[in-house]
């Protein structure tokens, strides 16, 4: 039997596509109850996800750190990023001046616990959760020297760190609402 080339494509299609979907047809029957995916998370595991960090600075956890201290770990894991001064175009962390309206972290964030929660959890992009609390909080400390908010050798940790005053924290009202179904 002669097949043309037209028809050549289609056959070899044809047959990828079915034997690309057997197995899926194969496995696509209906289960009842678990999915037998994963496991039930511990206790551990989930003391080391609770990590989170309020604006009274409820959850922050031992530890220190100064601007002085922040500046070299903030140039070897953060400048490829946010720039050597915190302002980078894209990513900008630093700038307090009434001329800029961009929306940094001297400008517009509420709490100095969010930053040092954000980086805890998030920073560096390519190791997210890898740096020590210490590490954190003199980061957390640089960034907020860099705009301006405490002096170089000011010590941040969980005493201090929820007294700093940001610049943006009037810009926010608190969603106090009770009694009615929450909006979020």
């Amino acid at each position: 039997m002669f097949v043309t080339c037209r028809n050549y494509h289609f056959v070899i299609l044809a047959t990828l596509s079915v034997c690309c979907l057997l197995p899926v047809v194969a496995h696509s029957e209906v289960t009842t109850g678990q999915l037998s995916i994963g496991r039930d998370a511990s206790a551990e595991d989930i003391e080391r996800w609770d990590i989170d960090i309020g604006p009274d600075g409820d959850g922050l956890p031992a530890g220190n750190g100064t601007a002085k201290k922040g500046k070299p770990i903030y140039e070897a894991k953060c400048t490829s990023c946010h720039g050597p001064r915190g302002r980078k175009d894209r990513d900008k962390l630093a700038g307090l001046s009434g001329t800029s309206q961009r929306k940094t972290i001297g400008t517009y964030w509420p709490y100095a616990t969010t930053l040092f929660d954000y980086i805890r959890r998030a920073m560096p992009p390519t190791e997210p959760g890898s740096l020590t609390d210490d590490e954190v909080y003199a980061l957390t400390a640089y960034i907020l020297n860099l705009n301006a908010i405490i002096k170089t050798n000011k010590k941040m940790n969980a005493r201090t760190l929820p007294k700093v005053r940001m610049p943006g924290r009037d810009r926010f009202v608190p969603d106090d609402r009770r009694g009615g179904p929450e909006i979020r």
